[in-house]
């Protein structure tokens, strides 16, 4: 089985990403969504961009955006692929066909009637399941996690990935178990909310890739 690919999320700083780049991460999460403690602005993003070149793919991270913040985000952020959190189906063929980018859906599972639909989940070019939160907190970032064998018998729409609660304590077992080709982590790779670490972020690809 090849080595899945990594997306650090919520990189914020220059120092983390090139602590992602280093680490031979395949992607980087720029956090467009105002309540995240891991939020950029245009202008961040921007520098941020400037400084990945091509060394990195960037996903936009968004939360029921409108098109006036995906505009600017996609322009600065010089972003590879939107990422769309609690948006339907519609929005996401809208925004793709607006865009021009790879959607990046995601999916928040707590249990098995979360994978229900899955036959029917369309619109999007890679799928992310990731812990279902409280609808009142951060869809993401919190470091909960759901039961990773839920996949096994999961019949994926398509191109795919896990997040939720992922650190290198258990991000070898996770792939044991699911086999998931791509992983995506925020709070495993921080000391606090937001605040990512190089050496956290070091192991994390290090413990993936066993």
């Amino acid at each position: 089985m090849p080595a899945p690919l990594i997306k650090i999320c919520g990189i914020s700083t220059v120092e983390t990403l090139e602590a992602a780049i280093a680490a031979r991460a395949d992607f980087a999460g720029l956090m467009f969504y105002a309540p995240s403690p891991r939020v950029v602005s245009a202008e961040q993003a921007a520098r941020l961009a400037e400084q990945a070149g091509s060394r990195i793919g960037r996903v936009g991270v968004f939360v029921d955006p409108d098109d006036d913040l995906l505009g600017d985000a996609v322009a600065a952020g010089r972003l590879d692929a939107i990422q769309l959190h609690r948006v339907s189906a519609a929005r996401r063929a809208e925004v793709r066909q607006r865009f021009g980018l790879p959607i990046w859906a995601v999916l928040e599972v707590a249990g098995p009637g979360d994978l229900a639909a899955l036959g029917h989940y369309d619109s999007f070019d890679r799928l992310i399941y990731d812990a279902k939160t409280p609808r009142n907190a951060l869809p993401g970032g919190m470091g909960l996690s759901f039961d990773w064998t839920m996949l096994r018998a999961a019949r994926h729409p398509g191109p795919w990935g896990l997040a939720g609660g992922l650190s290198a304590a258990n991000v070898a077992e996770a792939v044991r178990i699911t086999g998931a080709p791509l992983l995506d982590v925020s709070s495993g790779v921080e000391t606090a909310p937001g605040v990512k670490d190089v050496d956290l972020i070091a192991a994390f690809c290090q413990a993936a890739r066993l």
